[in-house]
């Protein structure tokens, strides 16, 4: 038989590709929206100032923030005004965020979108990167992403802490210092976010596979079906709903920070 020499593919080098179309819009979106957002967000919970907005009666507090561990005597803190012995680079948002943080950092949509926008790994579909072989995440560092279920289980708490804080929201105290009932800007705001967070959490993977896994046939339990059922729905848009999320966290701290600075004016509707 006639031996044919056949030449082998060789590893494409970083960012060579065959591709024609512009591949490299979406890495560069995702780097410049989660770079954006990364910088923000730090900035805002470090310099730990404009959290709580009480103006005109208002109980607007930034997402950021809360629960509120330390405030001052004017703020609702869960301990009280800020102890003497705490360093002042240390805000009270450095308690609370490294959990909502760690559930988006090990989310299953945003491995996949950032370690192709920041590690180039790879940047797209058939486009070369820098490692010549597949790890996947069975070793450290990444092996650590497998937590993410449990950041879940933190992630869905505050949810019910945001959503209080959204109840809160509807409620200003008149001239007689009684709470009244009402609805003002900033309470659509914070009541948005919960709606827009709630979407992004509750259609979790691994809230998806705590409800509906472990069991052989789904349709003999009732409750838990329908469960799987909602969260599949949710999940279906997963990454739809993990950037209206990510944006309107943000913007939520943003618009409570422009009110406590007086910058904007929130206006009552009701």
């Amino acid at each position: 038989m006639t031996q044919t020499n056949v030449s082998l593919p060789q590893p494409r080098r970083l960012g060579q590709t065959s591709r024609r179309d512009v591949w490299w819009l979406q890495p560069l979106v995702v780097f410049l929206g989660l770079g954006a957002f990364v910088i923000y967000s730090t900035w805002a919970a470090v310099i730990g100032v404009n959290y709580f907005y009480g103006g005109d009666g208002a109980h607007y507090l930034s997402p950021f923030y809360s629960p509120l561990v330390f405030g001052t005597a004017h703020e609702p803190a869960l301990f009280g005004p800020r102890p003497e012995w705490l360093p002042i680079w240390i805000s009270p948002a450095l308690f609370i965020l490294w959990a909502p943080g760690g559930f988006r950092f090990t989310c299953y949509y945003y491995r996949g979108a950032y370690y192709k926008a920041f590690w180039n790994d790879p940047s797209n579909c058939a486009v070369g990167e820098l490692r010549s072989c597949y790890r996947g995440e069975a070793s450290l560092p990444l092996i650590l992403q497998n937590i993410h279920r449990y950041f879940l289980y933190l992630a869905l708490i505050f949810i019910g802490i945001l959503a209080w804080d959204a109840w809160k929201a509807m409620w200003f105290l008149d001239e007689s210092g009684h709470e009244v009932w009402g609805i003002g800007l900033g309470t659509l705001v914070l009541t948005a976010n919960v709606v827009f967070l709630g979407g992004y959490t509750l259609g979790c993977h691994s809230l998806r596979h705590l409800v509906g896994g472990r069991l052989d046939i789904l349709s003999r339990h009732k409750t838990r079906k329908k469960a799987y059922e909602c969260v599949s729905c949710l999940n279906k848009k997963h990454m739809l709903w993990a950037w209206m999320s990510l944006f309107w966290v943000g913007f939520t701290d943003f618009y409570v920070r422009m009110c406590a600075m007086g910058n904007w004016t929130d206006w009552r509707i009701i």
